[in-house]
């Protein structure tokens, strides 16, 4: 039978339980209950049976193996202790590895479950773990290359060797803090070019631009350079935590040997067929990305490109600024048949439109669910309590975004993990309680998505950030003092800026900062921080909703139109002269009670005026951001449209404080897109 046809169905759904397993170990291991012990069971044992049906047999004897262990615990034969859970932890980020593996190369997964299977039946027998932690540190950088070559690859070698080159396999470890991954191995590629040539790369140059890999990749690489030259030629881009340099004459000795061994020994024709492979160690991290929470019923859920979206997505796009034409012309020529037709067209694409935006949207949950056992697993590294709070998971956001937004966010929460909250013992000597605090909150807001990460932990030292700025030559100590706390929370944004006295393995507050600010800024997005020295750090991320159709009003300044989404008016009014006051220098209104600053949309971009305004009133719209509001002072107001959100494009991708965007309107003139939360401090 061909399995093929079903292999989408099986790694969905695997992704389900996967994850189910993961949310309820980590309930299990705060509230143990036999209830959720079965929930766990059953998704082991399903999984189990769907990874036997398609012949993927080590998937299916680990989980077999997990079975045993939780049967146990459901009978209450076996304690969930620390050790145990562990284990079962253990055994979920291998069978993630086995699932990414399934799906990189549609076969079983080549990596070793022994250890673990070995882990569990030690804890079916009520022994003690005394191996548990065997070779189980990625960091080390000196995980075990299994190097073969090719005919071809054996012919470019020994011809290099002939022509006196050296020709070395290097190992090259990232940090483990590393968000972009893909930009540090690109980076990695550049300076090894310069002092030679690489002949192969494991993975593939292709998977390393995808960021299909962890935070180690091998080359090789032929060049004049002795080992030492190599090794540090590595060790100078920044982020690359360890490089080893091997001889591949050498490597493929042993391993033309160690073949020859199995070949003899066994005569077993199950040898690895790949010719070229890594062996990784058992441990691996969130490689496999979030499954769904939701449970999906088969046949009723179909998987669709991301970019035939996008086609789908831009086609829509151009369709509603041709019907915005429609309309202006059938208003103009005032058919009624025509009249009718447009408004029928215009009912017909707006549910059209509903249904392709709601296809794109996806529930940052998908990003989020990873982050609670990333956060249990290190605070016990650390030794530290958390209580870890996510807010807003259901709150959709682009599926680009999504697909972005996760290695920034994995960098701040280890970062506030590590240098943002205390102790125990340093939380007890500060009056606050063992348990620290971390919450995850994302909501919208305009037509922008907020994602914050606050901690109660000990603040970031607003003299020390100067301090350092200051000895980095960053600003003068007279201009120092007159900065903002804004502007000076900015510097842990430049590349290499640490105040962090030791930088740990984890993070160091600062480190990789100014790529993850990078990361957000090529979104579309920005990073805001406000920190209470003693009390806690809040990093706030502002992201776009990138390309979308939004509800706006256009207004008019002098002759240019703009237009101001929907979600953030509140009301518009006009105002009389007379009722305009000033306040410390600034023009405020009184909105039913409230002070309200007013904004001149014609000051603030600039906007040439030939007449002066000669009327005894200004029109304006009332706008918000979370709590505050502010006035924009317009001409006069066109109306409500529903308009297209264009980027502004490479040349101004750093943005134009106060426009997120624009759009074309059904004349063909071109309106930008104000971003209020820009224009409201």
């Amino acid at each position: 039978m061909d399995m093929n046809q079903y292999m989408e169905m099986f790694i969905e759904e695997s992704k389900e339980h996967l994850q189910a397993i993961n949310e309820n170990l980590l309930e299990l291991e705060q509230a143990p209950s036999s209830e959720i012990v079965n929930v766990v069971f059953r998704s082991a044992h399903t999984l189990k049976g769907m990874a036997a049906t398609m012949g993927f047999e080590k998937m299916a004897h680990l989980t077999h193996e997990m079975e045993n262990a939780l049967d146990l615990m459901r009978n209450d034969k076996l304690p969930v202790t620390e050790d145990v859970m562990n284990v079962l932890f253990r055994c979920v980020d291998l069978l993630e590895t086995q699932l990414a593996d399934i799906i990189e190369t549609g076969a079983d997964s080549t990596a070793s479950i022994e250890e673990a299977v070995q882990q569990l039946n030690a804890i079916v027998q009520g022994k003690p773990l005394a191996q548990a932690a065997s070779a189980d540190n990625p960091k080390d950088g000196s995980a075990t290359v299994d190097w073969s070559f090719n005919q071809y690859e054996k012919t470019v070698i020994s011809e290099s060797l002939n022509n006196g080159k050296n020709v070395y396999v290097v190992d090259v470890v990232l940090d483990s803090a590393c968000v972009l991954r893909a930009a540090r191995s690109y980076m990695v590629f550049n300076a090894y070019e310069e002092i030679g040539e690489i002949i192969k790369s494991v993975p593939t140059v292709e998977d390393l631009e995808e960021e299909k890999f962890e935070n180690e990749f091998q080359i090789v690489l032929v060049t004049d350079a002795d080992p030492e030259t190599v090794k540090k030629t590595g060790l100078n881009v920044s982020e690359v935590a360890s490089v080893t340099v091997h001889s591949a004459q050498e490597l493929q000795q042993e391993a033309d040997k160690a073949e020859t061994e199995a070949a003899a020994a066994t005569q077993a024709s199950e040898a690895p067929a790949a010719s070229l492979s890594t062996v990784k160690n058992g441990k691996n991290g969130n490689n496999g990305k979030s499954g769904e929470t939701k449970k999906l019923s088969a046949g009723k859920s179909v998987r669709v490109d991301i970019e035939r979206l996008d086609v789908l997505m831009n086609l829509f796009s151009e369709l509603v600024i041709d019907r915005t034409r429609l309309e202006q012309i059938a208003r103009e020529i005032n058919n009624l048949e025509l009249v009718e037709t447009v408004e029928h067209m215009t009912r017909v694409s707006t549910d059209l439109q509903s249904i392709v935006m709601t296809i794109r949207m996806v529930p940052v949950e998908t990003v989020f669910n990873r982050f609670p056992r990333m956060v249990r697993d290190l605070a016990k590294e650390l030794n530290k309590k958390v209580e870890f709070e996510i807010f807003g998971a259901e709150t959709e956001l682009d599926r680009t975004v999504i697909d972005e937004i996760g290695d920034p966010l994995v960098h701040m929460l280890r970062n506030a993990l590590d240098h943002g909250l205390e102790t125990p013992d340093e939380r007890k000597r500060a009056g606050k309680s063992e348990t620290g605090k971390l919450v995850l909150y994302a909501y919208h807001s305009g037509n922008h998505v907020f994602i914050e990460i606050s901690d109660d932990g000990r603040g970031i030292d607003r003299n020390k950030i100067l301090q350092k700025a200051i000895e980095r030559g960053l600003v003068d100590a007279a201009r120092g003092e007159n900065l903002s706390d804004d502007q000076v929370f900015d510097f842990m944004f430049r590349s290499g800026f640490s105040t962090a006295e030791k930088i740990s393995d984890v993070s160091g507050r600062g480190v990789g900062l100014d790529v993850v600010k990078n990361k957000i800024e090529s979104l579309g997005g920005r990073v805001l921080i406000n920190s209470v020295i003693g009390e806690g750090t809040k990093f706030i991320i502002q992201l776009p909703l990138t390309l979308s159709i939004i509800q706006a009003m256009l207004v008019q300044v002098n002759d240019e139109k703009y237009a101001i989404p929907l979600t953030s008016i509140i009301e518009t009014a006009n105002l009389k002269r007379s009722e305009i006051k000033s306040v410390h220098g600034q023009t405020v209104m009184d909105f039913r009670g409230r002070v309200v600053p007013l904004v001149s949309l014609e000051e603030v971009f600039s906007i040439p005026r030939l007449q002066e305004k000669t009327d005894d009133s200004e029109n304006v719209v009332i706008v918000r951001k979370g709590e505050k509001l502010a006035a924009l002072v317009v001409d006069s107001f066109i109306g409500q449209h529903e308009v297209v959100l264009k980027s502004l494009g490479k040349y101004l991708s750093s943005g134009i404080p106060g426009i997120s965007g624009s759009t074309i309107l059904g004349d063909g003139q071109v309106a930008l897109i104000l971003d209020c939360n820009a224009l409201i401090h």
